[in-house]
């Protein structure tokens, strides 16, 4: 394992580097005010993060998981989800027809990525926490990381539904990001947990190949302290 010096070294280079992704993103974002209602989250994460990074420290697994996240929203928050012209993209490498026309894709699908990275990259991270602050070893570890990404899928439904609700306007729509779509709400939730549930999965079979849970050894070496 790292040291801890070499370790929030490692930190701070993925907070350096998060910050120029954003900064970048942040110039003349699609909807300006849609780009505002999508970083109010990651504000309030990464002050936490940053408040407690002295007493609570993620892995380099898990920090990095995180960092991806981080960006590919931030990509979806500056063309405000529903319109992220990745068939533009995937035309300009291949050459070829759209990537929803390979697919057979009704709408613009970048928001369904995001939910299931949600589940696929932050399921390992939050395992970690459990593990440090509560005994939560085992199977018992994997169950709660994976109702816990669930449950705070349908929390941000919620707050997409009361956003799209009470406030209106453009800005709401772009929020929801529905699409029309009555089902959309459940369709990102049902992709957060499968996600969540391969990403669990791949995690309890390589600590069962291996003979060691890495995060149970991560969590034991860092414990928050209290």
């Amino acid at each position: 394992m790292p040291t801890v010096e070499l370790h929030r070294r490692y930190e701070r280079s993925l907070l350096l580097a998060f910050c120029v992704v954003w900064g970048w993103l942040a110039i003349a974002p699609l909807k300006r005010s849609d780009w505002l209602a999508e970083n109010l989250l990651v504000v309030v994460l990464l002050v936490v993060l940053v408040a407690v990074h002295r007493r609570f420290s993620f892995s380099r697994l898990s920090a990095t998981l995180l960092f991806v996240f981080l960006c590919i929203h931030e990509i979806g928050a500056h063309y405000s989800y529903a319109k992220v012209p990745y068939n533009q993209w995937w035309q300009a490498l291949t050459g070829g027809p759209s990537l929803d026309q390979l697919m057979g894709f009704q709408r613009n699908q970048f928001d369904r990525l995001v939910h299931f990275s949600y589940g696929l990259l932050l399921a390992y991270p939050l395992r970690e926490v459990l593990l440090r602050v509560m005994p939560a070893k085992g199977f018992t570890g994997y169950l709660l990381a994976w109702s816990l990404i669930l449950a705070s899928s349908a929390i941000y439904e919620i707050i997409e539904w009361l956003g799209g609700a009470y406030i209106g306007g453009d800005t709401a729509k772009a929020f929801v990001g529905a699409q029309r779509d009555p089902w959309d709400s459940q369709k990102d939730m049902a992709l957060a947990a499968l996600a969540a549930f391969i990403a669990l999965l791949a995690a309890a079979g390589v600590s069962y190949l291996r003979q060691r849970d890495v995060a149970l050894e991560w969590a034991s070496r860092f414990k928050a302290r209290t």
